[in-house]
């Protein structure tokens, strides 16, 4: 999981597993590994989405309940933090997904 979690080959930790932004590439560059063949779904997706929210809403929570801001303060500071966090996560999170995968599948 650790070598997914950099966007490396969950196999040998040297090539990309991604061809883009998201997108798994087919095989490693290094070891010859076929990663596409691991489908992490919507796993990562919802590992995102839960460990935004378990970052965000507590500080959200904290900031009304301390200084009771106008809406749009709140929607100022985390709107941006949110999709920020989102973007920044969901690829060492899918990564990881992928390491997962491979370890439980093992080596092809």
């Amino acid at each position: 999981m650790r070598r997914g979690a950099i966007c490396k080959c969950p196999a040998c930790g040297e090539g990309s597993a991604f061809a883009g932004y998201l997108r798994v590439t087919p095989v490693c560059a290094a070891c010859g590994t076929k990663i596409d063949d691991l489908h992490a779904d919507d796993a990562p997706t919802y590992f995102t989405i839960s460990l935004v929210g378990h970052i965000v809403v507590p500080l959200m929570l904290m900031l009304e309940r301390g200084y009771a801001p106008p809406i749009w303060v709140h929607m100022v500071l985390w709107l941006p933090l949110i999709m920020i966090l989102t973007l920044a996560l969901l690829r060492p999170i899918k990564g990881a997904t992928l390491g997962l995968l491979w370890a439980h599948n093992g080596p092809r």
